[in-house]
């Protein structure tokens, strides 16, 4: 089994660049008060009603902890709308794989998120439609939802689509993509959401391994102005899917596209069949949905959601993590082919019966403002975004930001790598005008939810920038050494691990339960590990350092890269920076620096270089300084914005003709350019 900790950056005891933490804490400490908001705290009264002598947050925490069963018994009875009551809570074996809760209960996804809506708030507008071009949005009330739902729904019935059956979806961000999900979730059917920027191998690959026998698509696509063939990508895929049986095909442009015998128009089959499909009863456990992850070896794996607990958690956590009120409105603008997207899209706000956005487009289209206009004419109270993205914007100033008004924003959030302290601190003092909460979350697709955030907390809690802080109730967080030992106290790192299960936790591995196992639970025994590194600072706050497999071992110093990147990124005339590691001769591990220069700059290359090197060797060490910096025009990015540094390491190796795969890039492009210029640097 790998060893994980051959490439972790500490273990407990060993702190080699202990001062330059403590002195970065003690600057982030002393200034912290200005980053201090006392947004009020949705409280929990499910569980304060019924048990009075809780009367803090700490109180309910310790209580999530101590007695898991009657606290997410009471909020699954208080959350769900069930069609038979479970039995038993919680029946769990962590370190052989077995998660169980809710068992008995019977419920339905869709009634949850949009039956019992559309007989309380008909006319409240559920979804937001926030189209390619500005302006032309299109909302849609709980009644309309509820109508197309049961009738998508139907029609995948009428055209043999059965109870277990796995469902491939490929859409752009879009209703029509919500609605094929919701009528899945009321057949029964398992849908697997593939994000609509794939290629049509990856398409094919995540097809064939689930089994399945329908695809949902759309003629076309438009993102950032540009026309998506995906009618054309999903007929590619088809053809190294022989057991394909249909394609369901919506209209988003009405563009004319290839077709083929199997393909069934999407609307005309929904007009040709009744608003009222009877709802599945579904045991709690069984699979809503699967979604595609990366893997260590390569290969996708389906991650599997149940419907209760995924359901529960998802919901808890959007009103929690958020302080989600009534007539908010949630402006999430992740693709739904991501799990944030499955979760604070659409299963999170409308199983609450709030309002989501659906966006569409890109962050810079038609110009770097397009978020924040969107805010001045939607009016959302929540903004959840990426910190590539805000890293982007950064770049571009802070008038894009400014000429718009973003009064009705409260909070801001944050998911999908750690925020560094520049981005965070413009996104508190530009966007938010230093009147917002600022939630900067971690989770990931296997923990269906969020796991640590700033909120829920105390009422007046600080927030302190770069970090989610604290655990979610009923999430325990530990660090573990190399020896699998908790490590105790403050002011130490080690692998983040959770040590009990709870309800939105993925299931299993898509027809491999072992390959479950073995990757989340058998690493760290006893323990769901994460493969995240932290840093537990003073007050028993939780810093993300990043993935152990981005962490380095540089002349016997075990470095993460998440670190040198802080400190470059803290350097006003850069607007992002990747760093990795590479086979040093004499080092063992030597580190490599991209970076991307803001707009306007106007000191040399040079300069840059010399400023950082000097930066990181007082913030961290000599060791730490990159043995290569390179500046670049961009970063190899997957279309969710994650910086795909498997290329980057095999150009800082030069191995640059084994990169692998790149289609799934935002821009391939870029690949090419950055090895032309590294080799010549190097040359």
């Amino acid at each position: 089994m790998l060893n994980y900790f051959k490439i972790f950056s500490r273990t407990c005891g060993f702190k080699p660049h202990q001062n330059s933490l403590a002195q970065c804490f003690r600057a982030l400490s002393s200034s912290s008060s200005k980053y201090s908001q006392g947004a009020p705290v949705t409280p929990v009264p499910e569980i304060t009603e019924k048990y009075p002598h809780l009367k803090t947050h700490k109180d309910i925490y310790d209580f999530s902890l101590e007695n898991p069963s009657e606290f997410w018994g009471e909020i699954a009875k208080s959350y769900l709308q069930w069609m038979e009551p479970f039995h038993t809570v919680s029946n769990c074996d962590l370190p052989n794989g077995k998660i169980s809760w809710f068992e008995g209960g019977k419920l339905n996804a869709s009634v949850n998120c949009v039956d019992r809506h559309m007989r309380s708030i008909p006319d409240q507008t559920a979804l937001i439609w926030e189209r390619d071009e500005p302006g032309t949005e299109q909302r849609i009330t709980y009644r309309q939802l509820y109508d197309q739902v049961g009738r998508l729904a139907s029609a995948l019935l009428q055209h043999g689509v059965r109870r277990g059956d796995r469902v491939a979806i490929y859409m752009p961000t879009s209703p029509a993509a919500a609605v094929a999900m919701l009528a899945c979730a009321r057949i029964g059917a398992v849908h697997s959401v593939v994000f609509a920027g794939f290629s049509a191998q990856a398409l094919a690959s995540r097809v064939l391994d689930a089994g399945a026998e329908t695809i949902i698509t759309s003629d076309q696509a438009v993102r950032g102005g540009k026309v998506i063939e995906l009618k054309r990508i999903v007929d590619d895929a088809v053809r190294e899917c022989p057991s394909v049986k249909r394609v369901f095909v919506a209209t988003r442009t009405g563009a004319e596209v290839p077709r083929s015998g199997i393909d069934i128009p999407m609307e005309e089959a929904m007009e040709a069949a009744p608003a009222e499909c009877e709802p599945a009863a579904m045991d709690a456990e069984d699979f809503l949905y699967m979604l595609y992850t990366s893997g260590s070896t390569g290969k996708p794996k389906g991650l599997v959601h149940s419907v209760a607990g995924y359901l529960l958690y998802c919901m808890f956590t959007q009103k929690q993590v958020f302080d989600l009120r009534p007539g908010d409105v949630f402006g999430c603008v992740a693709d739904i082919g991501w799990i944030t997207g499955h979760s604070h899209v659409v299963y999170g706000p409308l199983a609450t019966g709030g309002t989501a956005i659906m966006f569409e487009s890109t962050p810079v289209y038609p110009d770097p403002g397009r978020y924040w206009e969107m805010v001045q004419r939607l009016r959302p109270t929540h903004f959840y975004g990426a910190p590539t993205a805000l890293r982007l914007l950064l770049k571009h100033g802070d008038s894009w930001v400014t000429k718009y008004d973003r009064s009705s924003l409260r909070v801001l959030g944050c998911v999908g790598e750690p925020l560094n302290h520049e981005a965070w601190q413009w996104y508190n003092d530009v966007v938010g005008d230093k009147r917002c909460s600022v939630i900067d979350t971690w989770w990931q697709t296997e923990t269906g939810g969020v796991c640590l955030a700033p909120r829920p907390s105390a009422e007046g809690a600080e927030i302190r920038p770069g970090m989610p802080m604290r655990p979610m109730y009923g999430i325990e967080p530990v660090l573990l050494d190399e020896k699998n030992n908790e490590i105790s106290g403050e002011d130490v790192m080690g692998a983040l691990c959770l040590k009990r299960p709870w309800p939105g936790m993925a299931r299993t591995i898509y027809g491999s339960h072992q390959r479950y196992v073995e990757t989340y639970l058998k690493p760290m025994p006893g323990y769901y590990f994460t493969g995240d590194g932290a840093h537990r600072h003073p007050g028993g706050y939780y810093q993300i350092t990043g993935r152990m497999d981005d962490v380095i071992n540089v002349t016997g110093h075990r470095l993460g890269t998440a670190e040198v990147e802080d400190v470059m990124d803290e350097y006003e005339p850069v607007a992002e920076t990747a760093v990795v590691g590479f086979p040093h001769e004499l080092k063992g591990e030597g580190l490599y620096a991209f970076i991307i220069m803001k707009n306007d700059v106007t000191v040399t290359d040079q300069e840059v270089k010399d400023t950082l090197k000097g930066l990181i060797r007082n913030n961290i060490a000599g060791y730490a300084v990159p043995d290569h910096m390179l500046i670049v025009p961009g970063l190899p990015k997957t279309r969710s914005g994650k910086i795909m540094r498997r290329i980057l390491r095999k150009i800082a190796a030069n191995q640059p003709d084994d990169l692998g795969d790149i289609s799934t890039l935002q821009d391939p492009s870029i690949v090419e350019q950055i090895v032309q210029l590294h080799r010549q640097q190097v040359q």
